[in-house]
């Protein structure tokens, strides 16, 4: 969830300065908290009671609301009532309700606020919202909850930031047939009279929590069924609306009680609750919540049916059930002090989730794929002028959901990967070990961590991190060789996509691991920390920097020098992280003027023999982002670069076929896919005879036709070269199928249409009733392989921008995906001119920070064009894709 901020924070910036945050004259203590929903009118009716601890001489108490209907207040400060009509202020820009007495409460004593009020039931998918799910042919309801970040305020009144930690006794009401939940187990069940109905109800009261942040409670009520296991300590649970199969929570539910096992064990801490319920919740923004002992799900992260689901689902599941599992201690027991700190949630979390997904499933390789996925995401990101610091300073509620991102989820985690190879991974555990261990039930800051990490190692960790969390960027590193010797001269520079980079954003000097690769082996200890350094190689017949890629930076080489590392890949000399971060550097340096685009076409034109799955992955990324930019050049072009597509994977796609065998490897099954899909989309024509094939099977009911792990590519190849038919084919196996991820499939490929009317259609999907707010991406994905959609969206967002911002509303996070899905495809500086005009005196509010980042995007395409459209063109006439004698 992410706008711009040209070169931030040094070390010496105070980032706290500025912050919106509540007077200190009083600390929560425990809430005892009540509540009641309504179903048939979508509100419900809530008490609060707060036990605080009186700082200092005071006559009024500031606590954070929104969309709260308050209908009485009382102020008791030791057993002593203050008043039952206080003077009640609202700020509304703030979020922050101030309470003013006459009675004075001195600095020492324990007080009582007591609030009655309702609130709204929403269907904004946060703080206490509805969810609604179909059952027997009727529509139904469940009351679930979304605090992060910011969003308990809207559920009850409350002190509504991190390092207000409190305890929490939460009583549900509500019928006898429902479930009630929250983050611990049930104490008692006693039957009440509704306030709402009058009729009996059961009042559930759940045990008392142990210290914890607003953003980590969590309450349901609805009807729900369960698999639970009992091999783990305590009792872990997966729950779901009674339209799903519960028995597709099983895989979540054994790796979690195994994860928690394992986490209990690295840390060295015990999982501080009595329970771990998992739930899935039909309408979820986020992919996961990891709410302390209650974490809640989008359906398609956590419900696994191996009969309609392929190995990629499977991989994202066990990735997304791992890094909430992480949070239970890394964000839940020991909490950053404010929102710029959320990195040391996220990163960490995003980082254990690879570690213990290794660890599980070795087989699965994962670590090969961090560095096509993870570090690329972030360097993608960290390219941006306008990304930011992954300490971010954040002073409002609106800027928090913004740095939800790439920086503070794939970034941070690179941070820590690369940490952890500098200090040993054994030592790096043994810091968090001491972290936690320090801090547990408290809030901390980034340098908390540094400090544990030093105590373990004695190495001065915070003078090298410091230098990456607070700076924005990362660098390039020219790899410059003396003919005469065997030294190496290296020269450090920020590196920009848009190839602009301006003095005053080039000061920032990175302690860059070199991690040089040679045929004696990984050297560890060499550090680039000075502007230019010279380094020797034992060998210049053979080195690379940057071995296995755990270090945050490009890395330039002579054109000459990267034919070689091109060589020593087919003499096995690189490894598979070396071989794919090769080429991801060679692409984003060629995009960004560094090298020539013909320069990487030749290079990964020349690893048709590679054999590996993840590095063919980074390949085909590398040309879908040629594609990307070319998208509204000449159509000769576009065909000739869809042509040397399928040059490439064509033969490959052929010869591993497109056939599953039951234990099938995993690895392989995702190439299989890559390959059909890669091929088909770029025009084999026996793929596209083999997708359609298939699709007509499955047209006709034989719903076996299709393989999970090709449905996508054969949804997406059969609407490509279809028409109506197949269109009507999957809008109705999008309402109608009965597993999440069928659905997603269906909805995603709905995008992949070319003919005007066919995207007006995908285009009506969004805003309607049939799509769920948590899906309003799904369609419009597709829409930006082709001009024609991209202009589309344009045109869309710009004639229903109204009914986009009350459906995705400003201050969540959905705004900010829609916006840049429907302007960063375009690549001209007339397009983003236009894009620019358009939101001219609009309020940017929530999304500024995305809006910019598209910006930067389109800048650095329209640069690339101006660059290499002639560089492009002559390579491909010289290859014969492009021109009379070309291949097509």
């Amino acid at each position: 969830m992410c706008r711009s901020q040209d070169n931030v924070a040094a070390a010496s910036v105070d980032i706290s300065k500025g912050r919106e945050v509540l007077p200190t004259n009083v600390k929560p203590l425990h809430y005892h908290l009540t509540l009641e929903p309504n179903f048939e009118n979508f509100t419900y009716e809530g008490k609060v009671v707060i036990d605080l601890h009186v700082k200092q001489d005071t006559n009024s108490i500031s606590l954070n609301s929104l969309e709260i209907d308050i209908h009485s207040t009382d102020i008791f400060a030791d057993s002593k009532k203050i008043t039952s009509t206080p003077k009640i202020a609202y700020n509304e820009d703030a979020q922050v309700s101030t309470i003013t007495f006459d009675e004075t409460i001195p600095a020492g004593s324990k007080a009582q606020l007591t609030h009655t009020f309702t609130g709204q039931l929403n269907d904004k998918m946060a703080g206490f919202y509805r969810s609604s799910f179909k059952h027997n042919g009727q529509t139904k309801f469940l009351a679930t909850t979304q605090m992060e970040p910011t969003d308990a305020r809207r559920a009850f009144p409350c002190f509504d930031e991190p390092a207000l930690k409190a305890e929490y006794t939460i009583t549900l009401i509500a019928d006898h047939h429902l479930t009630c939940l929250s983050n611990m187990d049930q104490l008692s069940e006693t039957d009440v009279q509704s306030k709402i109905t009058g009729s009996k109800k059961k009042a559930v009261t759940f045990r008392r929590t142990p210290l914890m942040s607003t953003y980590l409670l969590a309450f349901i009520v609805g009807e729900l069924h369960h698999v639970e296991i009992n091999d783990f300590r305590v009792p872990v649970r997966v729950f779901a609306t009674p339209d799903k199969d519960i028995e597709h929570g099983r895989f979540s539910l054994e790796l979690a009680a195994r994860t928690l096992d394992f986490y209990e064990k690295t840390f060295d801490s015990r999982f501080p609750l009595p329970k771990m319920d998992m739930v899935a919740v039909p309408d979820f923004s986020a992919g996961a919540m990891e709410n302390w002992g209650l974490v809640t799900y989008r359906v398609v992260d956590v419900l696994f049916d191996p009969k309609t689901s392929g190995a990629s689902t499977k991989e994202r599941i066990a990735e997304v059930v791992q890094h909430e599992l992480a949070h239970q201690w890394f964000g839940n027991l020991v909490t950053m002090d404010f929102w710029e700190g959320l990195w040391l949630n996220e990163g960490f979390a995003t980082w254990m989730s690879w570690y213990s997904c290794n660890e599980f499933y070795p087989e699965w390789k994962v670590w090969q794929g961090y560095v096509v996925d993870t570090l690329q995401g972030a360097l993608s990101l960290d390219s941006l002028r306008s990304s930011h610091p992954i300490e971010v300073p954040v002073n409002r509620a609106e800027e928090i959901n913004q740095i939800f991102d790439a920086i503070s989820y794939s970034k941070g985690s690179c941070v820590l990967r690369m940490i952890s190879k500098y200090l040993g991974e054994e030592t790096f555990m043994e810091g968090i070990r001491r972290y936690l261990k320090k801090h547990a039930y408290g809030n901390t800051k980034t340098e908390d961590l540094w400090a544990a990490l030093s105590d373990a190692s004695g190495k001065p960790v915070e003078k090298i991190m410091d230098v990456w969390t607070k700076n924005v960027g990362y660098p390039v590193v020219t790899v410059n060789e003396d003919t005469t010797s065997n030294t190496i001269k290296l020269k450090q520079n920020r590196f920009l996509r848009t190839a602009d980079v301006k003095p005053e954003e080039d000061q920032t000097l990175f302690p860059v691991f070199l991690g040089l690769r040679t045929k004696k082996g990984v050297s560890d200890d060499l550090t680039l920390s000075e502007r230019e350094q010279e380094f020797k190689v034992p060998d210049k017949d053979f080195f690379k920097l940057n071995a296995d890629h755990s270090g945050i930076y490009r890395t330039l080489y002579s054109p000459t020098r990267l034919e070689k590392l091109g060589q020593a890949a087919k003499q096995g000399l690189l490894s598979v992280e070396d071989r794919a971060g090769m080429i991801a550097d060679a692409g984003a340096l060629a995009s960004s003027g560094y090298g020539k685009t013909s320069g990487i076409l030749s290079l990964v034109k020349s690893f048709n023999d590679e054999p590996e799955f993840v590095v063919w992955s980074e390949i085909l990324s590398r040309i879908a982002s040629i594609r990307s930019a070319w998208v509204f050049e000449t159509e000769s072009t576009r065909d000739a670069l869809k042509s040397f597509q399928r040059s490439l994977v064509s033969s490959k796609a052929h010869s591993k076929g497109w056939t599953f065998a039951p234990d099938e490897d995993h690895i392989q099954a995702q190439f299989k896919a890559l390959l059909f899909g890669s091929a088909g989309l770029a025009g084999d024509e026996q793929i596209i005879k083999v997708a359609q094939d298939m699709f007509s099977k499955f047209k006709a009911g034989d719903r076996s036709a299709i393989h999970p792990n090709l449905r996508a590519s054969v949804y997406a190849i059969a609407l490509r070269n279809g028409g109506t038919e197949e269109y009507d084919t999957l809008f109705n196996e999008y309402l109608t199928a009965g597993d999440a991820d069928e659905r997603n499939s269906a909805l995603r490929s709905l995008g992949r249409v070319t003919s005007d009317e066919l995207i007006k259609r995908t285009l009506s999907l969004p805003l309607s009733s049939d799509v769920k707010g948590q899906d309003v991406y799904l369609p419009l994905g597709g829409l930006r392989n082709e001009a024609r959609g991209i202009e589309a969206l344009w045109d869309w967002m710009t004639s229903k921008w109204e009914a986009i911002e009350k459906k995705c509303p400003p201050g969540l996070s959905m705004l900010s995906g829609v916006v840049q899905m429907c302007t960063s495809g375009f690549t001209s500086a007339e397009q983003l001119a236009k894009v620019q005009k358009w939101f001219e005196g609009k309020q940017t509010k929530g999304f500024d920070r995305a809006l910019e980042q598209s910006a930067d995007s389109v800048r650095a395409k329209s640069k690339w064009l101006a660059r290499d459209t002639g560089d492009v063109e002559e390579w491909l006439k010289k290859e014969g894709f492009l021109g009379k004698e070309g291949k097509l």
